[in-house]
Parts: C-alpha cells; sequence; structure tokens
C-alpha cells in the first residue's frame, strides 16, 4: 500500500500512510543518502517513524479506509476518506503530512507543498515530522523544476533530524 507516481525514469523513497510498508528500493536507498527526486521518478513509500495519533474512532476508521482504497489503486477514493478525517480533526498534523504525500504522488506539487506547511504549522515541537514534511517539500519542488527551493527545504529537514540526533531523540 504504497503512493506511486507514474513515471518510470528513477525510483526515490517517500512516506506513505501510517502503518504500510514500504516497496522495495533500488539498491536500499533512503531520502538521506540519495539524491531528491527529478520530475518522472517513481516515488515508492516507506513507513513513517510513527502511526497517526488519534482516539477518534471515526478518524481510525477513515484511515482505514484510505489504506484499503490506496492498496486499491483508489487514490481519489482515499484523498476523499482523509479529508473527510481532516474534518473530524483539523488540527492533526499527521492527517495533514498523509494528505500531503497523497497529493504529490498524484503529481499535484503545488497543493503537496501547501498543505505540508499545514502539517507543520500544527506540527509543534514534533521535529521527525516537521522533517518529513520538508522532504516532502523538497521533492514536490525538484518536480516542480525549483532546485533552490528543493535544495533549501532538504537542508531545513537535515537540520531538524540532527537536532534530534544530538538530543538522542532519535
Amino acid at each position: 500500500m504504497s503512493l506511486l507516481v507514474a513515471g518510470c525514469a528513477g525510483v526515490k523513497t517517500q512516506p506513505t500512510v501510517a502503518g504500510t510498508t514500504p516497496e522495495t528500493v533500488t539498491q536500499g536507498e533512503t531520502p538521506q543518502t540519495t539524491p531528491p527526486a527529478q520530475p518522472g521518478d517513481v516515488i515508492i513509500a516507506e513507513p513513517i517513524p510513527k502511526p497517526i495519533e488519534s482516539t477518534n474512532n471515526a478518524v481510525i476508521a477513515l484511515l482505514d479506509r484510505a489504506k484499503l482504497d490506496l492498496g486499491a489503486g483508489q487514490r481519489e477514493a482515499a484523498g476523499a476518506s482523509l479529508e473527510r478525517a481532516l474534518r473530524i480533526e483539523p488540527r492533526n498534523p499527521w492527517l495533514w503530512y498523509e494528505l500531503a504525500q497523497l497529493r504529490l504522488a498524484q503529481g499535484q506539487y503545488a497543493q503537496a507543498v501547501s498543505l505540508s506547511h499545514k502539517s507543520i504549522s500544527f506540527a509543534g515541537r514534533d521535529k521527525s515530522l516537521q522533517a518529513l514534511n520538508w522532504r516532502l517539500v523538497g521533492n514536490a519542488r525538484i518536480a516542480q523544476g525549483n532546485p533552490n527551493g528543493a535544495e533549501q527545504a532538504f537542508k531545513r529537514a537535515t537540520d531538524l533530524e540532527q537536532s534530534l540526533s544530538v538530543k538522542g531523540l532519535d
């Protein structure tokens, strides 16, 4: 159940809906050790570090529905489920992140960037989530043909990840 962008120029990893497993990645690549995605690259999902936090049964059911829809290749239905979950929990940064990933996979790069920024705004002190969002922004900016913007986004992600390592929080 991973998000896949059509086009077969290359293979890069990208996080996906919580609780899913990654597809096979060429030579064990990860976003931290490989160059950023290029337009036309296939973006393959990797699991996010923790599940979406919610105690709302409706949100949990909608997330389960989104995972099933993604597994069946029904991206529009998955997006609708995530949007419904966001109407219930509009301040849940993980839901915004999940929807941003889906929009990235659908080639809706500007929307993916906007949704990632929304997630960052609600992430509070969750630096790992902020870093994931900045990596997503970097991939979207590469796809938009903005390598300078992508480089800035990847640097922010790296800085956040390094601050986690320094504190021993990773």
